[in-house]
Order: structure tokens, then C-alpha cells, then sequence
């Protein structure tokens, strides 16, 4: 039974590698049947003039080449690529080479259209006068720099306004609640003890008054 296998596997073995052999000899390199050196010109039509630097792009592919000074161009492509023809002040016009292209050439005279572009309207005045001039040099207010921003922000009677003018946010709020009923958790069953009697306190109201604070403070 092995022998019967041996002298049947054999012939098909020859078979297939004819086979594979005769295929090869035939199209011995498919990627290079498909290439394809596309080359041509792209003009303008209504005038059939040659288009300087215009796109020839390969979509898809990341890749293109320009046209010459007469508008001729020249790239290497593949059957089936789509390549796109795109210039400024002409609408883009694409091709797609054939798949069942004979031959590894292929050329075309590409025709753009002109495309109307609208740009926003622009509005010339004349130049202002001496006196426009100096008036509107004098009047502008110049921004203030970031030092001049500070000062202003930490200004004494600035900040004394928004101390006085500015609401308690939550935080804060929680926070006086809580020392509020911390204190009176620290003196209950007895009578909390009163500046008004404390000589530490008198003591440091009678150095303030020498030194003129309240006089200062009445003066701000």
C-alpha cells in the first residue's frame, strides 16, 4: 500500500510543478505589467495653453509630480490608480487609468476649466491727517501692563472695598459656623471671659492710641 502511494504522489508532485512553471514563464512578473508611464500635457480650455506647476497626484498613493513650464508632466502610475490634475484658478479634474490597458504607456492632453474665486471686499481709506492724528495718538488709552494690573489689584482701598462689599462663600461660611460652635463647646457651664475686662487688651488699646492708629484709619 505505501509503494501504491509513492508511485501515485509522484506523477502529481510533476504535475503541479509543471504547472507552477508554465504559469511563470508566461507572466514572469505581474507587478511590472502594471505599471504604467503616464505622461502628457494639461492645458487651459479655452485658450489650449500650457498650465505651469500644476498637481499630478496619485490619490491614495501620497505621492505626484508637477507639470513643466509648458504644462507637460511625466510619472510612473499603476492600472487603476486615480490620479487628480489640480491647479489655483482652474477646477480639479480627475482620471482613472484603464485596468484592461494594453501596453505599458499611456498619454493624455488633461483641459482645465478656469474657476472664478471671490475674495472678501476690501475697503481703502486715505491716510488720516496731521491733526487726526495727533488727536487720536493723545485720546488712545494705552493698556495697562501686567505690573500696572497688579498695583491696581492689590491696592489698600481696593481691597478694603472688596472686603467689605464681597459675600461669605461656602467655605467660609461653614467655617465661622464651626469655630462659633467650637467656642461655645470650649466655655460651656460657664460665662465666657469679656475683652472689656481684659488688661492684656487694655493694654494694647492704650499703645494703638499713642501710636495714632485710630487717627490714621479716621484719616484713610
Amino acid at each position: 500500500m505505501i509503494k501504491l502511494l509513492r508511485y501515485i504522489s509522484l506523477p502529481v508532485f510533476l504535475f503541479c510543478l509543471q504547472q507552477g512553471y508554465a504559469q511563470q514563464s508566461a507572466n514572469p512578473n505581474p507587478y511590472r505589467d502594471s505599471v504604467v508611464q503616464l505622461y502628457g500635457v494639461v492645458m487651459t480650455a479655452d485658450s489650449l495653453q500650457g498650465i505651469p506647476s500644476c498637481s499630478v497626484i496619485v490619490e491614495g498613493k501620497g505621492r505626484g509630480t508637477i507639470t513643466s513650464y509648458d504644462g507637460v508632466f511625466s510619472i510612473a502610475v499603476l492600472k487603476g490608480d486615480r490620479i487628480t490634475f489640480s491647479s489655483i484658478g482652474y477646477k480639479d479634474r480627475s482620471i482613472i487609468i484603464p485596468r484592461d490597458l494594453e501596453g505599458n504607456q499611456y498619454s493624455v492632453i488633461q483641459l482645465l476649466v478656469s474657476d472664478t474665486t471671490y475674495l472678501p471686499a476690501t475697503i481703502l481709506k486715505p491716510r488720516p491727517t496731521r491733526e487726526q492724528f495727533e488727536r487720536d495718538f493723545v485720546n488712545n488709552k494705552v493698556a495697562d501692563d501686567l505690573y500696572e494690573t497688579a498695583r491696581k489689584n492689590t491696592n489698600e482701598a481696593t481691597m478694603r472695598q472688596l472686603i467689605a462689599n464681597l459675600p461669605s462663600d461656602g467655605r467660609e461660611a461653614v467655617n465661622y459656623q464651626l469655630r462659633q460652635q467650637a467656642t461655645k463647646a470650649y466655655y460651656a457651664g460657664q460665662v465666657p471671659p469679656m475683652n472689656i475686662l481684659n488688661p492684656a487688651a487694655w493694654a494694647d488699646f492704650i499703645k494703638a492710641w499713642k501710636r495714632g492708629d485710630f487717627k490714621k484709619k479716621s484719616n484713610d
